[in-house]
């Protein structure tokens, strides 16, 4: 009788053949390398930022409690000599402080601007521990602060909503009890973006409902227009309008008048 050929044991892999899960378990073992070291990577940042964070508002603390807590509170909660600082935001900071009115000087119908008693990054540390008191107006984002928006209707804008106040050409003028508007000549972008948010002084509040982030950009863009092109009527005057127009006429067209009359009839006589 034949015998029957012995039966190949199928299971048995050829030599040098990979598992057919040797791939897969690659892959998990590759994704469970990346996964781990990017929650190292994140965890470590996350980490050194809010310890830079909390260095920051702490930094922030002691220049109030130095600078600013003798009128408004240790708590910012206010008080007879300086209103609460709650909710005001990073914005009003950056405003009030980047452009020398506070500390206040004296006491007077407004604050005036003058030379900025503080370093940047203390203007900086400052605002983020106000700001980290309570929500408010953050301070506005680069993008809308390069000056590359749309001039022409930034002075649209412009005509319509600050005019009033600031002369067209932003100039400034002048408003009841001793007040008024500032000139906007050379202004810093992000201290007319953080005014139109908080409105200082007697200035509205124009929130991004009202006025949006692109068309304060655009405000923006007109202003600087402005602060870079020249007078082409010759010498602006001040860029006051019929004010100073007027009083140029009054004092030095009738007094050249005045005196080329009395030259006259001292020739005569």
């Amino acid at each position: 009788m034949a015998t029957k050929p012995a039966r190949q044991n199928r299971s048995k892999r050829p030599a040098g053949r990979r598992h057919p899960l040797a791939t897969v378990a690659l892959l998990v073992v590759g994704l469970v390398a990346t996964g781990g070291a990017y929650t190292l990577f994140t965890t470590s940042a996350t980490a050194e930022t809010s310890a830079a964070a909390e260095a920051t508002i702490d930094d922030g603390g002691k220049l109030f409690a130095a600078n600013c807590a003798t009128c408004h509170g240790v708590n910012l909660q206010g008080g007879t000599q300086g209103p609460s600082l709650i909710g005001v935001g990073a914005a009003s900071v950056d405003f009030q402080v980047g452009t020398g009115r506070m500390p206040l000087a004296a006491t007077g119908p407004q604050a005036e601007k003058k030379p900025v008693q503080f370093t940047a990054e203390q203007v900086s540390a400052l605002a983020v521990f106000v700001a980290s008191k309570a929500p408010g107006p953050a301070i506005p984002s680069d993008e809308y602060l390069q000056g590359k928006g749309n001039a022409s209707e930034g002075a649209e804008l412009f005509r319509i909503n600050c005019a009033m106040c600031h002369n067209v050409a932003g100039a400034g003028g002048a408003l009841t009890e001793g007040k008024f508007a500032p000139p906007l000549a050379g202004s810093a972008a992000n201290h007319i973006y953080d005014a139109m948010l908080i409105g200082p002084q007697n200035m509205p509040v124009f929130n991004d409902t009202n006025i949006t982030p692109e068309q304060k950009a655009n405000i923006i863009t007109y202003l600087k227009y402005l602060d870079e092109t020249p007078s082409v009527g010759g010498f602006g005057l001040g860029n006051l309008g019929p004010v100073s127009e007027g009083l140029f006429i009054w004092i030095f067209g009738l007094g050249a008048i005045v005196a080329i009359t009395v030259w006259l009839s001292s020739r005569a006589n």
